[in-house]
């Protein structure tokens, strides 16, 4: 189970869900420059999202927070080196994403 198998319609997005242990909670935040993010804690992974974003915005938000739970990068022993490659973090998530929506197009060719 993965991304890619989620966007392909074979599985659920409540599958995937379940199968990494996650969950999404949506939040009415004040602020605009903050989608979402994504926190591990006691064994589950918590996906925050800003409810005020549209519909696609939240569904982008969703497989980027979800990127970044497969790519394994929230299980780091030093939580002070993560903040400080955040932005390496960030790009890999986007990447990772922009690599999946290739691969399906190229396989739908």
């Amino acid at each position: 189970m993965n991304i890619k198998g989620l966007l392909l319609g074979c599985i659920s997005l409540q599958d995937l869900l379940n199968y990494y242990n996650a969950t999404i909670i949506y939040e009415n935040w004040n602020y605009d420059n903050v989608r979402g993010f994504v926190d591990y804690y006691k064994g589950c992974y918590l996906i925050f999202i800003n409810d005020k974003l549209s519909y696609y915005k939240k569904k982008k938000t969703i497989l980027h927070e979800l990127a970044h739970i497969e790519l394994n990068q929230l299980c780091q022993y030093d939580k002070d080196l993560f903040a400080f490659y955040v932005d390496k973090y960030e790009d890999e998530a986007s990447k990772y994403i922009k690599q999946i929506m290739n691969e399906i197009k190229e396989e739908n060719l």
